[in-house]
Protein backbone atom coordinates (compact mmCIF):
# COMPACT_ATOMS: atom_id res chain seq x y z
CA UNK A 1 0.00 0.00 0.00
CA UNK A 2 1.22 3.59 -0.58
CA UNK A 3 2.58 5.56 2.60
CA UNK A 4 1.18 8.97 3.86
CA UNK A 5 3.91 10.23 1.78
CA UNK A 6 2.78 9.13 -1.50
CA UNK A 7 -1.35 9.26 -0.81
CA UNK A 8 -0.81 13.70 -0.14
CA UNK A 9 0.88 13.31 -3.47
CA UNK A 10 -1.31 11.38 -5.18
CA UNK A 11 -4.24 14.02 -3.06
CA UNK A 12 -2.13 17.01 -4.65
CA UNK A 13 -1.81 15.59 -8.05
CA UNK A 14 -5.73 15.26 -7.62
CA UNK A 15 -5.96 19.01 -6.39
CA UNK A 16 -4.03 20.64 -9.25
CA UNK A 17 -6.58 18.00 -11.66
CA UNK A 18 -9.79 19.52 -9.89
CA UNK A 19 -9.12 22.52 -8.22
CA UNK A 20 -12.55 23.21 -7.75
CA UNK A 21 -13.68 19.61 -6.88
CA UNK A 22 -16.85 20.26 -4.35
CA UNK A 23 -20.17 18.47 -3.62
CA UNK A 24 -22.02 18.75 -7.23
CA UNK A 25 -25.51 18.11 -5.10
CA UNK A 26 -27.63 21.27 -5.77
CA UNK A 27 -29.14 22.88 -2.21
CA UNK A 28 -29.43 25.55 -0.15
CA UNK A 29 -29.62 24.73 3.04
CA UNK A 30 -28.80 21.67 5.21
CA UNK A 31 -31.94 19.74 5.18
CA UNK A 32 -32.06 20.18 1.13
CA UNK A 33 -28.77 18.34 1.29
CA UNK A 34 -29.75 15.86 3.17
CA UNK A 35 -32.41 14.43 1.26
CA UNK A 36 -30.61 14.50 -2.18
CA UNK A 37 -27.98 12.98 -0.67
CA UNK A 38 -30.96 9.84 0.46
CA UNK A 39 -32.14 10.43 -2.97
CA UNK A 40 -28.40 10.02 -4.11
CA UNK A 41 -27.81 6.48 -3.21
CA UNK A 42 -27.31 4.00 -6.66
CA UNK A 43 -28.37 7.52 -8.67
CA UNK A 44 -26.59 10.17 -10.05
CA UNK A 45 -26.05 13.61 -9.15
CA UNK A 46 -26.89 14.66 -12.40
CA UNK A 47 -30.15 12.62 -12.26
CA UNK A 48 -31.16 13.68 -8.29
CA UNK A 49 -30.53 17.33 -9.45
CA UNK A 50 -32.88 17.20 -12.28
CA UNK A 51 -35.33 15.86 -9.69
CA UNK A 52 -34.42 18.11 -6.64
CA UNK A 53 -34.83 21.19 -9.11
CA UNK A 54 -39.08 20.55 -8.69
CA UNK A 55 -38.92 18.36 -5.82
CA UNK A 56 -37.02 21.39 -3.61
CA UNK A 57 -39.72 24.27 -4.92
CA UNK A 58 -42.43 22.10 -3.95
CA UNK A 59 -41.58 21.09 -0.47
CA UNK A 60 -39.46 23.04 1.67
CA UNK A 61 -39.68 22.00 5.98
CA UNK A 62 -40.00 18.59 7.06
CA UNK A 63 -43.26 19.32 7.79
CA UNK A 64 -44.14 19.84 3.99
CA UNK A 65 -42.78 16.19 3.21
CA UNK A 66 -45.16 14.82 6.49
CA UNK A 67 -48.12 16.37 5.41
CA UNK A 68 -48.01 14.95 1.52
CA UNK A 69 -49.92 11.51 1.10
CA UNK A 70 -46.85 9.20 0.38
CA UNK A 71 -47.92 7.74 -2.80
CA UNK A 72 -47.72 11.42 -4.04
CA UNK A 73 -43.91 12.15 -2.95
CA UNK A 74 -42.80 8.46 -4.50
CA UNK A 75 -44.35 9.79 -8.07
CA UNK A 76 -42.45 13.27 -7.73
CA UNK A 77 -39.21 10.89 -7.33
CA UNK A 78 -40.44 7.98 -9.49
CA UNK A 79 -37.34 8.42 -11.75
CA UNK A 80 -34.80 7.86 -8.75
CA UNK A 81 -34.17 4.07 -8.36
CA UNK A 82 -35.63 2.71 -5.22
CA UNK A 83 -37.89 5.61 -5.03
CA UNK A 84 -40.55 3.42 -2.68
CA UNK A 85 -37.97 3.17 -0.33
CA UNK A 86 -36.48 6.45 -0.43
CA UNK A 87 -39.72 8.23 0.07
CA UNK A 88 -40.59 6.22 3.17
CA UNK A 89 -37.43 7.59 4.56
CA UNK A 90 -37.45 10.56 3.80
CA UNK A 91 -40.87 10.89 5.66
CA UNK A 92 -39.22 8.72 8.20
CA UNK A 93 -36.39 11.12 8.86
CA UNK A 94 -38.53 14.93 8.42
CA UNK A 95 -40.96 13.24 11.20
CA UNK A 96 -37.65 12.31 13.59
CA UNK A 97 -36.39 15.76 12.80
CA UNK A 98 -39.40 17.13 13.75
CA UNK A 99 -39.99 15.36 17.07
CA UNK A 100 -36.72 15.49 18.42
CA UNK A 101 -34.58 18.04 16.67
CA UNK A 102 -37.23 20.80 16.11
CA UNK A 103 -37.02 20.34 12.43
CA UNK A 104 -33.48 21.08 12.02
CA UNK A 105 -30.64 19.19 10.69
CA UNK A 106 -28.09 17.47 13.51
CA UNK A 107 -24.52 18.15 12.81
CA UNK A 108 -23.05 14.80 14.39
CA UNK A 109 -22.21 12.03 12.65
CA UNK A 110 -23.46 10.27 15.44
CA UNK A 111 -27.13 12.10 15.58
CA UNK A 112 -27.18 11.57 11.55
CA UNK A 113 -27.15 8.06 11.42
CA UNK A 114 -29.61 7.54 14.00
CA UNK A 115 -32.05 9.26 11.32
CA UNK A 116 -33.67 6.18 8.73
CA UNK A 117 -32.50 6.26 5.60
CA UNK A 118 -29.12 7.91 6.78
CA UNK A 119 -25.93 5.58 6.40
CA UNK A 120 -22.71 6.21 7.73
CA UNK A 121 -22.02 8.23 4.09
CA UNK A 122 -24.86 10.05 3.73
CA UNK A 123 -23.77 10.94 7.62
CA UNK A 124 -20.22 12.40 6.34
CA UNK A 125 -21.17 14.01 3.52
CA UNK A 126 -23.89 16.08 5.23
CA UNK A 127 -22.02 16.75 8.03
CA UNK A 128 -18.89 17.46 6.00
CA UNK A 129 -20.40 20.20 3.16
CA UNK A 130 -23.28 21.34 5.35
CA UNK A 131 -21.80 22.17 9.06
CA UNK A 132 -17.69 22.33 7.86
CA UNK A 133 -17.01 18.80 10.25
CA UNK A 134 -13.86 17.31 8.78
CA UNK A 135 -15.09 13.66 7.24
CA UNK A 136 -14.76 11.51 4.42
CA UNK A 137 -17.57 9.99 3.01
CA UNK A 138 -16.66 6.66 0.93
CA UNK A 139 -19.08 6.58 -2.14
CA UNK A 140 -18.34 4.41 -5.09
CA UNK A 141 -15.83 6.70 -6.51
CA UNK A 142 -13.49 6.90 -3.23
CA UNK A 143 -13.72 3.52 -2.66
CA UNK A 144 -12.97 2.27 -6.68
CA UNK A 145 -9.80 5.04 -6.13
CA UNK A 146 -8.34 4.11 -2.90
CA UNK A 147 -8.15 0.42 -4.10
CA UNK A 148 -6.83 1.15 -7.81
CA UNK A 149 -3.84 3.03 -6.29
CA UNK A 150 -3.05 1.17 -3.72
CA UNK A 151 -4.27 3.50 -0.31
CA UNK A 152 -6.11 0.35 0.62
CA UNK A 153 -6.33 -3.40 0.28
CA UNK A 154 -8.60 -4.77 -2.43
CA UNK A 155 -10.45 -7.19 0.21
CA UNK A 156 -11.39 -4.02 2.67
CA UNK A 157 -14.51 -3.22 3.05
CA UNK A 158 -16.32 0.50 3.28
CA UNK A 159 -15.40 1.08 6.90
CA UNK A 160 -11.64 -0.11 6.59
CA UNK A 161 -11.59 1.89 3.64
CA UNK A 162 -12.86 4.86 5.28
CA UNK A 163 -10.73 4.23 8.17
CA UNK A 164 -7.51 3.89 6.30
CA UNK A 165 -8.02 7.13 4.49
CA UNK A 166 -8.25 9.12 8.15
CA UNK A 167 -4.86 7.53 8.67
CA UNK A 168 -2.89 8.47 5.80
CA UNK A 169 -4.84 11.87 5.24
CA UNK A 170 -4.23 14.79 8.03
CA UNK A 171 -7.89 15.37 9.46
CA UNK A 172 -7.52 19.09 8.18
CA UNK A 173 -7.75 17.64 4.58
CA UNK A 174 -10.42 15.23 5.17
CA UNK A 175 -13.24 16.84 3.52
CA UNK A 176 -11.34 18.60 0.21
CA UNK A 177 -9.51 15.05 -0.25
CA UNK A 178 -12.97 13.63 -0.21
CA UNK A 179 -14.07 15.62 -3.11
CA UNK A 180 -10.72 15.34 -4.79
CA UNK A 181 -11.24 11.61 -5.20
CA UNK A 182 -14.89 11.77 -6.12
CA UNK A 183 -13.53 13.94 -9.33
CA UNK A 184 -10.87 12.05 -9.81
CA UNK A 185 -13.12 8.92 -10.05
CA UNK A 186 -15.92 10.45 -11.73
CA UNK A 187 -14.23 12.41 -14.44
CA UNK A 188 -10.88 10.60 -15.02
CA UNK A 189 -10.50 7.10 -13.50
CA UNK A 190 -13.58 5.75 -14.07
CA UNK A 191 -15.14 2.55 -13.38
CA UNK A 192 -15.41 1.74 -17.53
CA UNK A 193 -12.47 2.87 -19.71
CA UNK A 194 -10.41 4.97 -17.46
CA UNK A 195 -7.68 7.16 -18.61
CA UNK A 196 -4.77 5.53 -17.22
CA UNK A 197 -2.46 6.73 -20.50
CA UNK A 198 -3.07 10.02 -19.75
CA UNK A 199 -2.80 9.54 -15.97
CA UNK A 200 -0.26 12.04 -13.62
CA UNK A 201 -0.50 8.90 -11.09
CA UNK A 202 0.61 6.05 -13.12
CA UNK A 203 3.46 5.36 -12.02
CA UNK A 204 2.16 5.38 -8.53
CA UNK A 205 -0.94 3.01 -9.55
CA UNK A 206 -0.48 -0.64 -9.38
CA UNK A 207 -3.77 -1.34 -10.95
CA UNK A 208 -2.86 1.52 -13.99
CA UNK A 209 0.41 -0.85 -14.15
CA UNK A 210 -1.10 -3.63 -14.61
CA UNK A 211 -3.92 -2.60 -16.99
CA UNK A 212 -1.55 -0.79 -19.50
CA UNK A 213 1.51 -3.91 -19.68
CA UNK A 214 -2.29 -5.93 -20.46
CA UNK A 215 -3.15 -3.42 -23.50
CA UNK A 216 0.44 -3.54 -24.75
CA UNK A 217 0.66 -7.21 -24.35
CA UNK A 218 -1.79 -7.63 -26.68
CA UNK A 219 -1.21 -4.91 -29.42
Amino acid sequence: MLSKKQVKYCIDKMGEMFPHAHCELVHSNPFELLVAVVLSAQATDALVNKVTKNLFQKYKTPRDYMDVPLGELQEDIRSIGLFRTKAKNIQKLSQKLIEEYNGEVPRTQEELVKLPGVGRKTANVVASVAFGVPAIAVDTHVERVSKRLGFCRWKDSVLEVEKTLMEKIPKEDWSIAHHRMIFFGRYHCKAQNPQCEICPLLELCREGIKRMKRKKANE
